[in-house]
């Protein structure tokens, strides 16, 4: 059996025609319409490449799954030693992978986590953490922040936007509350309100353009939690792994959650798996009740290995000198951008490699893609907020890579200014 032969024809316009028909006809249409003819064939490291040729740096990275590069050879090659010995395994029993695994996150995780449980996405471990607040409170109702994103499943959509809920009949406004990021007043209100059973919170919201906490505002909603008895839920699919300079997004605001979610870089892009990291009070479940929650590929062995290859790589000092060195040069350069391209280039949002470019239009930043899109750099704007570019570099990146990718942004800025004001670009 071969893979090509499987495949079958791989030209893109056939690719692109099975895409609208059997895949997701509104999707392909979208990126097309939008400028974006983009159909991935080769990929290492940081670089995509287009099927007809087309190179590009990723710095989208698929919202952090990528953190340490497309096929990373070490992790390619810890999955290939991992194929000769396991497979997905049995969720029901204890594994040899599993178990090394949970050891290490807990290990590595901010003081007071002492259970993993594991699921195949990010969705469904925010749908896990979500029951297990309820599980140790007994309380039903959710807090979290309008223009969140936590996924798609079940009690995660809920959780989020109104633009994914409703169009699924699961907004839910009687458990499931949301106050305005940064209002620490409102979340208050929420918390006096109702019976809240635990408060979920991305710590820096990735998919609303990376809006940053005010100073204070993280550690005043985990006091609100303590004071009600609600649980905090750290939501860290895209701000954990060392992409704002620390492992955890949150151990930057000393906050010590009872819930720590992490997936999307956990998998190294090469094997599904995120991770529920649970204080005693969330993982109470346990002990009493170890069947209560099951996912057949949870925790799957294979993507297990995987995983443990891309926390020795993260937690390797060099890697995070290498992340800090990169924070530094990306801040000078994109500071040297905004007062060559201001207004146009109206802010930036940064914590470490967590990065948001705010544009002075609406839909500013689907502009902005489409330029870099052109000179081979591929970003992608925020859903929930098309003026802000989501702008991710990998952990990996070289000086080197900083500087072409801050030279082509330079001359995409130019390029989109110019269109902006009306004129011939």
């Amino acid at each position: 059996m071969r893979l090509d032969a499987l495949l079958g024809d791989t030209a893109k316009d056939r690719v692109l025609a099975d895409a609208a028909a059997y895949w997701n006809p509104d999707k392909t249409s979208f990126w097309q319409q939008s400028g974006i003819d983009l159909v991935i064939g080769r990929r290492e490291g940081y670089r995509l490449y287009d099927v007809s040729g087309r190179r590009l740096i990723d710095v989208h990275l698929n919202g952090g799954t990528y953190n340490l590069g497309h096929r990373n050879p070490e992790l390619v090659a810890l999955l290939r030693e991992g194929v000769e010995r396991f497979d997905i395994g049995n969720h029901h029993f204890p594994s040899i992978a599993r178990s090394a695994l949970a050891r290490e996150l807990i290990r590595t995780s901010p003081t007071g986590m002492s259970k993993v449980a594991f699921a195949a996405a990010g969705g469904e471990a925010i749908d896990l953490a979500i029951k297990s607040a309820r599980a140790a409170t007994g309380r039903r109702v959710v807090v979290s922040v309008v223009k969140a994103y936590h996924g798609h499943t079940g009690l995660a959509v809920a959780a989020g936007d109104a633009r994914f809920s409703e169009r699924f009949v699961s907004d839910r406004p009687d458990e499931f509350v949301q106050v305005p990021f940064n209002d620490p007043e409102a979340m208050a209100e929420a918390l006096a309100a109702h019976d809240v059973a635990a408060v979920l919170m991305e710590t820096i919201p990735a998919t609303y353009g990376f809006p940053l906490p005010e100073p204070g505002y993280l550690e005043e909603v985990a006091r609100l939690c303590r004071e009600a008895g609600a649980l905090y839920i750290a939501d860290e699919v895209q701000t954990g792994l060392l992409r704002t300079g620390e492992l955890w997004g949150i151990s930057r605001h000393g906050i010590v959650p009872d819930i720590l979610v992490t997936a999307k870089g956990l998998s190294g892009g090469l094997y599904p798996i995120s991770a529920v990291l649970l204080g005693e009070r969330a993982a109470r479940w346990l002990h009493d009740d170890g069947f209560a929650h099951m996912s057949t590929f949870g925790g799957a062995e294979l993507g297990c290995v995987v995983a443990l290859g891309v926390l020795e790589i993260t937690t390797r000092p060099e890697v995070r000198e290498n992340v800090t060195m990169l924070t530094q040069r990306f801040g000078e350069g994109l500071r040297r951008l905004r007062g060559e391209h201001a207004p146009w280039l109206r802010g930036i949002r940064q914590a470490g490699l967590v990065i948001g470019l705010e544009f002075d239009a609406d839909e500013g930043a689907k502009a902005v893609m489409r330029a870099l899109y052109e000179r081979g750099v591929w970003a992608i704007f925020s859903t929930l907020d098309p003026r802000v570019l989501q702008f991710k570099p990998g952990l990996l990146l070289t000086a080197e890579d900083a500087d072409e990718i801050l030279g082509i942004l330079d001359d995409a800025l130019r390029a989109t200014r110019r269109l902006a004001r009306g004129e011939v670009a």
